[in-house]
């Protein structure tokens, strides 16, 4: 990123500070003054963990210098409470039309009766990525905090984290942890579970493990989980065959459906199958039912997320398990210590791995 400062006027002294508003100096003379953002400027000052101890010491001296007051009336006005967080759930391409990925169900369940034992009312609403949403509840005030599930590809869903983050608004996110994020993230052990897939399939005596699912930073998650999954390969000895990954990019059984059908146009012998979530599992699943494959006899199939139909389906389907009990309860807990201006940091929880029949592989 390129920094644009004014040239000094010439004859001032280089530590004389430069106003560059009349009368009393505001937040963009800290920021001009500093190097950095008005936002980053407000953030500071306003004592929120997202920015570095470092920053924060720079701006103080700053503000102490330029005899900078912080207008209370505005202050005041901008941290009244509502008593109310907001939910904002992505709209995935659900089949029944639901647009809830049913991971996200149970989630929903623990959030919704962990705010209500800390007194909080839950306002829950889409996403529409099309629309300026993080504007809305940010400049309306509609809710003290926000909690996002979901967010399709996140390189394109980046600079409207970039904008609430920019705008001071106190939010936190599920989702992977990554470097240089703009937001507070709550997220499970990906990398954990997608090892744990693998070397359970390695147990299993397969040896050709398909993985389907994006392999890209567009989907972080997916990513971790296949990177979990090669670095469980090389601990056997076994190198990753680019030819057994498929990109399915949607959490959606017909997304599985179609990278199953993918894989085998490719005649790549295959002997398991690791599916990104379970949705694409049991997409796949069908996919290998319909060409009269066998599961776990012929294909061992496992998922991740370990939702609800996945004891239910036949075979039963092996999965990670991610606590959304646990999860629901430290988004509402962090946000709220983001509300209250204590500090909070990006955090990763355990996944445990589910063992059923999907994965018993070579067995009726």
């Amino acid at each position: 990123m390129t920094l644009l400062r004014w040239p000094r006027p010439a004859g001032r002294p280089s530590n004389e500070p430069a106003a560059l508003s009349k009368g009393k100096a505001t937040s963009f003379d800290i920021a001009h003054m500093t190097g950095v953002s008005q936002s980053t400027v407000s953030r500071a000052l306003r004592g929120s963990p997202l920015v570095s101890e470092e920053t924060r010491q720079r701006i103080k001296a700053a503000a102490d210098q330029l005899n900078y007051k912080v207008d209370k009336n505005a202050s005041n006005l901008r941290s009244q409470h509502s008593g109310t967080l907001a939910l904002l759930l992505f709209e995935d391409p659900t089949a029944d039309e639901s647009h809830i990925n049913p991971f996200f169900l149970s989630m929903l369940g623990s959030i919704t009766r962990a705010c209500a034992l800390r007194g909080y009312d839950l306002l829950i609403s889409f996403q529409q990525l099309s629309y300026n949403w993080h504007a809305d509840y940010a400049d309306t005030k509609k809710a003290d905090g926000l909690i996002l599930l979901g967010y399709g590809d996140y390189l394109a869903y980046l600079d409207k984290l970039q904008n609430l983050a920019d705008q001071g608004m106190r939010s936190i996110r599920w989702g992977a942890v990554l470097p240089d994020q703009p937001d507070i993230s709550i997220g499970c052990d990906n990398f954990q579970g997608g090892r744990a897939i693998a070397l359970h399939l390695l147990e299993q005596s397969c040896r050709r493990i398909a993985f389907l699912g994006d392999a890209s930073s567009h989907y972080p998650e997916f990513f971790e989980r296949y990177r979990g999954y090669v670095a469980g390969l090389q601990e056997a000895g076994l190198a990753a065959d680019p030819a057994l990954q498929v990109d399915a990019a949607e959490s959606t059984e017909q997304a599985g459906y179609q990278a199953l059908e993918s894989l085998l146009a490719r005649d790549t012998p295959f002997d398991a199958v690791f599916a990104a979530s379970d949705l694409i599992a049991i997409g796949a699943m069908r996919a290998l039912a319909d060409r009269c494959i066998k599961v776990p006899e012929q294909v061992a199939v496992a998922g991740f997320d370990d939702i609800p139909m996945s004891r239910f389906l036949n075979p039963p389907l092996t999965s990670v398990l991610q606590d959304t009990k646990l999860a629901g309860e430290t988004l509402v807990d962090n946000l709220l210590r983001l509300i209250r201006g204590e500090p909070v940091e990006t955090r990763l929880l355990p996944v445990k791995l589910v063992v059923r029949r999907s994965s018993q592989f070579g067995k009726s």
